[in-house]
């Protein structure tokens, strides 16, 4: 986004309660150029993320629900923060310095996104919220010892910080009390056409910048073998319409996703500074979003278990295709593929992702 360099805004509001009875809150950060996202404490969840197309018309660009029991109805993971382990688990198990854990099975025979009841399904703490040339929120969450079976006492935060430009920042951060794994991200689902357009984001056009991918067994877990995108429906280096490969039967790999729902190797370990993951663009409104990260694998997921069940924002009824997910992440199940990298987190070695959101338009 281009415009002058103007303040923008965070304001902090009631969002309801949960059928318990907890209270939420949400946060709702401008920008002068047009981007706002609205944030909740339950999940710390992107509720909403507007943003102009060339012409200027502002839509909703993520998944999602209009109220609190849309959330708690049926777990489809909208714009929530996940954790403690983001992506499958085989068997929902891991061995960590000899001891074996178990966790939830959540996902048919393996442990998905922290075995159903992880961080999304927890209510955040707001620490702060602050106006600025960057309006920003955090929050925390305390996740004890053995939770979901996880070992050691975590305290987690996330920042959702909006500058002046149109670039949301999400930095997850975490301490543990024992040694612990974990992969903390956000689960987006996006149409740059906007939220409920009747063509879905099939039509929008994806860029990958990985020359490798993890394919998967029929249960989605990782094989283990990094392959080679060229030649295949899995190369987006050049960019290509997410439709193109959607549909090719041809490739073992999309019968046994539905579609899209593998890690794109963008690098081998963790970086220090954030680099390009992906790229989406509608062509017809000209919105576009860069996904950055300091992790190495990028999930990318088209909304293939989006069954028509779902009753999303303004009464929009989600399908398969709806939603694209880009998912920053260590590789699934890296626990138990050490040739994937390490998740693992001690005492006194601060667990760190930084990811952004870049929005911009196409003239």
């Amino acid at each position: 986004m281009t415009g002058t360099a103007t303040a923008a805004t965070a304001d902090r509001i009631s969002a309801g309660k949960l059928r318990n009875g907890t209270p939420v809150e949400a946060v709702v950060l401008k920008n002068a150029v047009g981007v706002a996202a609205r944030i909740l404490t339950y999940g710390a969840t992107l509720q909403s993320l507007i943003a102009p197309d060339r012409h200027g018309l502002p839509a909703d660009i993520v998944l999602g629900h209009d109220d609190l029991a849309g959330y708690e109805d049926k777990q489809n993971y909208f714009g929530v923060t996940v954790g403690r382990y983001a992506n499958r688990i085989a068997k929902g198990r891991f061995t960590l310095d000899g001891k074996s854990y178990q966790l939830p099975l959540n996902n048919g025979s393996n442990s998905l996104h922290g075995g159903g009841n992880g961080f999304d399904r927890s209510v955040w703490t707001i620490q702060s919220v602050s106006s600025g040339p960057t309006a920003s929120v955090v929050m925390t969450l305390t996740s004890p010892d053995g939770a979901a079976g996880y070992p050691g006492e975590v305290v987690a935060t996330v920042t959702y910080a909006l500058d002046d430009r149109g670039s949301l920042t999400i930095s997850f951060a975490a301490i543990t009390t024992r040694p612990t794994i974990l992969n903390m991200t956000n689960h987006a689902l996006f149409n740059m056409a906007g939220e409920g357009a009747t063509q879905g984001a099939m039509a929008n056009r994806l860029t990958i910048p990985a020359t490798a991918y993890t394919p998967v067994d029929n249960t989605l877990i990782p094989t283990g073998e990094l392959r080679a995108v060229a030649g295949t429906v899995f190369d987006f280096t050049k960019g290509r319409i997410v439709a193109e490969g959607l549909r090719d039967g041809t490739d073992a790999q999309i019968g046994i996703g539905r579609g899209y729902d593998h890690n794109f190797v963008i690098d081998q370990g963790a970086t220090a500074l954030p680099k390009l993951m992906a790229r989406l663009e509608d062509p017809a409104s000209g919105r576009a979003l860069e996904v950055l990260s300091t992790e190495p694998g990028l999930q990318f997921y088209s909304g293939n278990f989006l069954d028509g069940t779902v009753v999303g924002k303004r009464g929009h009824l989600y399908r398969m295709g709806d939603g694209i997910a880009l998912e920053p992440q260590k590789f699934p199940d890296a626990p138990n593929q050490p040739n994937f990298g390490s998740a693992r987190v001690d005492p006194g070695k601060p667990y760190r992702h930084v990811m952004i959101y870049r929005l911009s338009v196409a003239k």
